[in-house]
């Protein structure tokens, strides 16, 4: 999987699976980069083939329902949508 990687404050192995045309989405990837930790993105709608069908595989393990944004954090919790006080609970 081809992620994007922010450089920030170490809180742990963040990821944030998010779609490009999602306003939730880039609200959420600005958020945590307001709070200044360090994580990695993926855009799941811009990939495609092999790549797209385990980028899903891997965001149904979290969020069965595959909404976006899923943010998972420290590969056991996880937070789907924009959801600006736990965000910000988890991560400051």
């Amino acid at each position: 999987m081809a992620m994007e990687h922010v450089e920030g404050k170490n809180k742990g192995n963040i990821v944030l699976y998010a779609l490009s045309t999602c306003g939730w989405c880039k609200k959420t990837r600005m958020l945590l980069e307001e709070l200044g930790v360090e994580f990695n993105y993926i855009y799941v709608d811009l990939t495609d083939g092999d790549e797209r069908s385990n980028v899903i595989k891997d965001v149904q393990k979290w969020n069965p329902q595959l909404s976006f944004p899923t943010v998972v954090i420290n590969n056991k919790e996880v937070i789907v949508g924009f959801k600006e006080d736990e965000i910000k609970e988890k991560l400051e």
